[in-house]
Protein backbone atom coordinates (compact mmCIF):
# COMPACT_ATOMS: atom_id res chain seq x y z
CA UNK A 1 0.00 0.00 0.00
CA UNK A 2 1.45 3.62 -0.69
CA UNK A 3 2.59 5.60 2.09
CA UNK A 4 -0.64 8.08 1.80
CA UNK A 5 -3.19 4.90 1.80
CA UNK A 6 -1.40 4.43 5.49
CA UNK A 7 -2.10 8.02 6.62
CA UNK A 8 -5.81 8.07 5.41
CA UNK A 9 -6.24 4.24 7.49
CA UNK A 10 -4.37 6.21 10.53
CA UNK A 11 -6.11 9.11 10.54
CA UNK A 12 -9.74 7.53 9.98
CA UNK A 13 -8.31 4.57 12.64
CA UNK A 14 -7.37 7.50 15.40
CA UNK A 15 -10.86 9.40 14.72
CA UNK A 16 -12.26 6.53 15.40
CA UNK A 17 -10.83 5.99 18.78
CA UNK A 18 -11.41 9.82 19.90
CA UNK A 19 -15.09 8.96 18.89
CA UNK A 20 -14.85 5.74 20.86
CA UNK A 21 -13.72 7.53 23.81
CA UNK A 22 -16.80 9.20 24.52
CA UNK A 23 -19.70 6.34 22.95
CA UNK A 24 -19.72 3.65 25.57
CA UNK A 25 -20.70 1.41 23.10
CA UNK A 26 -17.62 1.81 20.90
CA UNK A 27 -13.91 0.48 21.78
CA UNK A 28 -11.57 2.47 21.25
CA UNK A 29 -8.58 0.48 21.78
CA UNK A 30 -8.64 -1.65 18.67
CA UNK A 31 -8.81 1.83 16.42
CA UNK A 32 -5.68 3.36 18.45
CA UNK A 33 -3.95 0.15 17.68
CA UNK A 34 -5.00 0.62 13.96
CA UNK A 35 -3.71 3.88 13.88
CA UNK A 36 -0.33 2.75 15.68
CA UNK A 37 -0.01 -0.12 12.97
CA UNK A 38 -0.99 2.22 9.87
CA UNK A 39 1.47 4.70 11.12
CA UNK A 40 4.38 2.68 11.67
CA UNK A 41 4.01 2.03 8.51
CA UNK A 42 3.59 5.29 6.34
CA UNK A 43 3.83 7.97 9.24
CA UNK A 44 6.63 7.73 11.16
CA UNK A 45 6.09 11.31 12.89
CA UNK A 46 2.47 9.76 14.07
CA UNK A 47 3.87 6.54 15.16
CA UNK A 48 6.63 8.60 17.16
CA UNK A 49 4.43 10.62 18.64
CA UNK A 50 1.97 7.63 19.78
CA UNK A 51 4.91 5.88 21.23
CA UNK A 52 5.63 9.17 23.40
CA UNK A 53 2.32 9.56 24.67
CA UNK A 54 2.01 10.17 28.53
CA UNK A 55 -1.13 7.93 28.56
CA UNK A 56 -1.58 5.99 25.36
CA UNK A 57 2.63 5.32 24.57
CA UNK A 58 2.66 2.19 27.04
CA UNK A 59 0.20 0.81 25.25
CA UNK A 60 1.34 1.28 22.00
CA UNK A 61 4.67 0.36 22.97
CA UNK A 62 3.67 -2.66 24.38
CA UNK A 63 1.60 -3.70 21.53
CA UNK A 64 4.30 -2.90 18.77
CA UNK A 65 7.17 -4.72 21.30
CA UNK A 66 5.05 -7.89 22.28
CA UNK A 67 1.67 -7.84 21.12
CA UNK A 68 0.70 -7.61 24.97
CA UNK A 69 -2.20 -5.56 26.24
CA UNK A 70 -2.78 -4.86 29.80
CA UNK A 71 -6.03 -7.27 31.52
CA UNK A 72 -7.75 -3.60 32.21
CA UNK A 73 -7.76 -3.17 28.63
CA UNK A 74 -9.01 -6.39 28.00
CA UNK A 75 -11.42 -6.33 30.66
CA UNK A 76 -13.07 -2.62 29.38
CA UNK A 77 -13.13 -4.10 25.56
CA UNK A 78 -14.96 -6.90 26.81
CA UNK A 79 -17.50 -5.37 28.34
CA UNK A 80 -17.77 -3.29 25.62
CA UNK A 81 -18.52 -5.62 23.00
CA UNK A 82 -20.86 -7.29 25.09
CA UNK A 83 -22.79 -4.01 25.44
CA UNK A 84 -22.66 -3.64 21.71
CA UNK A 85 -23.64 -7.33 21.13
CA UNK A 86 -26.70 -7.29 23.62
CA UNK A 87 -27.41 -3.48 22.28
CA UNK A 88 -27.82 -4.74 18.30
CA UNK A 89 -30.62 -6.94 19.41
CA UNK A 90 -32.11 -3.76 20.36
CA UNK A 91 -31.71 -2.38 17.14
CA UNK A 92 -33.87 -2.64 13.84
CA UNK A 93 -31.49 -4.84 12.57
CA UNK A 94 -32.78 -7.77 10.85
CA UNK A 95 -32.15 -10.88 13.10
CA UNK A 96 -29.69 -12.36 10.68
CA UNK A 97 -27.86 -9.41 10.83
CA UNK A 98 -27.72 -9.50 14.67
CA UNK A 99 -26.08 -12.76 14.65
CA UNK A 100 -23.36 -12.36 12.24
CA UNK A 101 -22.65 -9.02 13.95
CA UNK A 102 -22.45 -10.73 17.37
CA UNK A 103 -20.31 -13.55 16.11
CA UNK A 104 -18.12 -11.12 14.50
CA UNK A 105 -17.83 -9.72 17.91
CA UNK A 106 -17.48 -12.84 20.13
CA UNK A 107 -14.94 -13.71 17.30
CA UNK A 108 -12.99 -10.05 18.29
CA UNK A 109 -13.32 -10.69 21.78
CA UNK A 110 -11.81 -14.60 21.61
CA UNK A 111 -8.95 -13.35 19.54
CA UNK A 112 -8.27 -10.41 21.93
CA UNK A 113 -8.26 -12.24 25.22
CA UNK A 114 -5.53 -15.22 23.50
CA UNK A 115 -3.32 -11.96 23.30
CA UNK A 116 -0.62 -11.85 25.69
CA UNK A 117 -1.16 -9.38 28.93
CA UNK A 118 0.60 -6.80 29.96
Amino acid sequence: MLPIAWKIVAIAALGLAALASVLPVLPSVPFLLLAAVAAGRGWPWLERRLARHRQLGPLVSAWRERGALPRSVKLAAGGSLAVSGALVWLSPARPWAAIAIDGALVCFGAWLWTRPSS
